[in-house]
Protein backbone atom coordinates (compact mmCIF):
# COMPACT_ATOMS: atom_id res chain seq x y z
CA UNK A 1 0.00 0.00 0.00
CA UNK A 2 2.80 2.52 0.51
CA UNK A 3 4.21 1.83 -2.78
CA UNK A 4 0.78 3.08 -4.09
CA UNK A 5 0.85 6.09 -2.05
CA UNK A 6 3.99 7.04 -3.43
CA UNK A 7 3.11 6.66 -6.91
CA UNK A 8 -0.31 8.50 -6.12
CA UNK A 9 1.52 11.87 -4.49
CA UNK A 10 3.87 11.11 -7.63
CA UNK A 11 0.91 11.13 -10.13
CA UNK A 12 -0.31 14.08 -8.75
CA UNK A 13 2.84 16.73 -8.07
CA UNK A 14 3.49 15.42 -12.19
CA UNK A 15 0.12 17.06 -12.78
CA UNK A 16 0.21 20.21 -10.71
CA UNK A 17 3.96 20.17 -12.24
CA UNK A 18 2.05 20.27 -15.93
CA UNK A 19 -0.32 22.55 -14.94
CA UNK A 20 2.22 25.00 -13.52
CA UNK A 21 3.95 25.02 -16.97
CA UNK A 22 0.43 25.72 -18.99
CA UNK A 23 -0.26 28.86 -16.83
CA UNK A 24 3.03 29.94 -17.94
CA UNK A 25 1.67 30.44 -21.69
CA UNK A 26 -1.52 31.22 -20.38
CA UNK A 27 -0.09 34.26 -18.74
CA UNK A 28 2.55 34.84 -21.61
CA UNK A 29 -0.63 35.44 -24.38
CA UNK A 30 -2.67 37.48 -21.70
CA UNK A 31 0.30 40.26 -21.41
CA UNK A 32 -0.56 39.13 -17.29
CA UNK A 33 3.15 39.80 -15.94
CA UNK A 34 2.00 39.76 -12.56
CA UNK A 35 0.75 35.97 -12.81
CA UNK A 36 4.06 35.08 -14.56
CA UNK A 37 6.20 36.33 -11.77
CA UNK A 38 4.45 34.77 -9.22
CA UNK A 39 5.50 31.57 -11.17
CA UNK A 40 9.20 31.93 -11.17
CA UNK A 41 10.94 30.97 -8.13
CA UNK A 42 13.70 33.75 -6.78
CA UNK A 43 16.44 31.85 -8.36
CA UNK A 44 15.18 31.82 -11.39
CA UNK A 45 16.80 31.54 -14.86
CA UNK A 46 16.00 30.78 -18.77
CA UNK A 47 18.77 29.21 -20.62
CA UNK A 48 18.50 29.87 -24.19
CA UNK A 49 20.73 27.83 -26.76
CA UNK A 50 22.94 30.64 -28.56
CA UNK A 51 23.14 32.84 -25.57
CA UNK A 52 26.13 31.98 -23.31
CA UNK A 53 24.56 33.38 -19.88
CA UNK A 54 21.49 32.58 -18.52
CA UNK A 55 18.68 35.12 -18.72
CA UNK A 56 16.49 36.42 -14.89
CA UNK A 57 12.86 37.35 -15.34
CA UNK A 58 13.93 41.11 -16.39
CA UNK A 59 15.53 40.15 -19.64
CA UNK A 60 12.94 37.59 -20.33
CA UNK A 61 10.00 39.94 -19.45
CA UNK A 62 11.79 42.67 -22.25
CA UNK A 63 11.94 39.77 -24.98
CA UNK A 64 8.42 38.96 -24.74
CA UNK A 65 7.05 42.67 -24.44
CA UNK A 66 9.54 43.62 -28.10
CA UNK A 67 8.09 40.71 -29.65
CA UNK A 68 4.42 41.04 -28.37
CA UNK A 69 5.36 44.62 -29.72
CA UNK A 70 5.96 43.24 -33.45
CA UNK A 71 3.22 40.39 -33.03
CA UNK A 72 0.22 41.49 -31.11
CA UNK A 73 -1.72 38.46 -31.89
CA UNK A 74 1.37 36.16 -30.68
CA UNK A 75 -0.23 32.93 -29.31
CA UNK A 76 0.98 29.60 -27.76
CA UNK A 77 -0.61 26.50 -28.98
CA UNK A 78 0.71 23.61 -26.47
CA UNK A 79 0.26 20.50 -28.64
CA UNK A 80 1.98 17.78 -25.94
CA UNK A 81 2.86 18.35 -22.04
CA UNK A 82 4.84 15.09 -20.33
CA UNK A 83 6.31 15.30 -16.90
CA UNK A 84 8.61 13.45 -14.74
CA UNK A 85 8.84 14.62 -11.57
CA UNK A 86 10.00 18.33 -11.51
CA UNK A 87 10.85 18.24 -15.14
CA UNK A 88 7.87 18.75 -17.74
CA UNK A 89 8.50 19.24 -21.31
CA UNK A 90 6.14 21.36 -23.38
CA UNK A 91 5.54 20.85 -26.96
CA UNK A 92 4.36 24.33 -28.39
CA UNK A 93 3.66 26.30 -31.88
CA UNK A 94 3.58 29.73 -31.79
CA UNK A 95 2.18 32.05 -33.95
CA UNK A 96 1.48 35.84 -35.03
CA UNK A 97 1.33 38.38 -37.73
CA UNK A 98 4.23 40.41 -37.85
CA UNK A 99 2.90 44.14 -37.69
CA UNK A 100 5.40 45.79 -36.38
CA UNK A 101 9.40 45.59 -37.09
CA UNK A 102 11.11 42.70 -35.36
CA UNK A 103 14.78 43.01 -34.98
CA UNK A 104 15.23 44.53 -37.79
CA UNK A 105 12.81 43.22 -40.72
CA UNK A 106 10.28 45.38 -41.29
CA UNK A 107 6.47 44.62 -41.01
CA UNK A 108 5.71 41.79 -43.53
CA UNK A 109 2.13 41.38 -42.21
CA UNK A 110 3.04 37.59 -42.53
CA UNK A 111 1.12 35.24 -39.96
CA UNK A 112 4.44 33.46 -38.70
CA UNK A 113 4.87 29.92 -36.74
CA UNK A 114 7.55 29.28 -34.46
CA UNK A 115 8.02 25.28 -33.14
CA UNK A 116 9.42 24.96 -29.92
CA UNK A 117 10.17 22.29 -26.96
CA UNK A 118 10.47 24.20 -23.76
CA UNK A 119 11.77 22.35 -20.47
CA UNK A 120 11.31 23.41 -17.24
CA UNK A 121 12.36 22.24 -13.96
CA UNK A 122 9.58 22.95 -11.21
CA UNK A 123 10.24 22.96 -7.32
CA UNK A 124 8.00 23.31 -4.60
CA UNK A 125 5.48 24.82 -7.13
CA UNK A 126 7.52 27.68 -9.08
CA UNK A 127 10.14 27.18 -11.80
CA UNK A 128 13.47 26.94 -10.92
CA UNK A 129 15.31 26.60 -14.85
CA UNK A 130 13.70 26.91 -18.16
CA UNK A 131 15.34 25.81 -21.69
CA UNK A 132 13.91 27.28 -24.72
CA UNK A 133 14.68 25.44 -27.65
CA UNK A 134 12.96 27.35 -30.87
CA UNK A 135 13.46 26.92 -34.65
CA UNK A 136 14.88 30.26 -35.40
CA UNK A 137 15.97 29.55 -38.96
CA UNK A 138 12.11 28.59 -39.58
CA UNK A 139 10.59 31.35 -38.53
CA UNK A 140 13.17 33.54 -40.47
CA UNK A 141 12.60 32.03 -43.11
CA UNK A 142 8.62 32.76 -42.65
CA UNK A 143 9.70 36.54 -42.37
CA UNK A 144 11.51 36.33 -45.89
CA UNK A 145 15.40 36.10 -44.56
CA UNK A 146 17.47 34.48 -46.71
CA UNK A 147 20.15 31.35 -45.70
CA UNK A 148 23.55 31.87 -47.94
CA UNK A 149 26.53 30.67 -48.05
CA UNK A 150 29.16 33.32 -46.79
CA UNK A 151 31.08 34.84 -49.86
CA UNK A 152 34.89 34.25 -50.21
CA UNK A 153 36.97 37.18 -50.19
Amino acid sequence: MDELEKFKAQAALEEQNKGIAKELFVAIDAGDFDKFKELFADDFSLKVPGFDEPWGTDMLFQTIKSHYTAFPDWTHVIEEVVAEGEKVTVKVNQNGTHKAEYEGIPATGIEATLPAMHLFTIKNGKVVDWVAVEDHLVFYIQLGMELKPKEEK
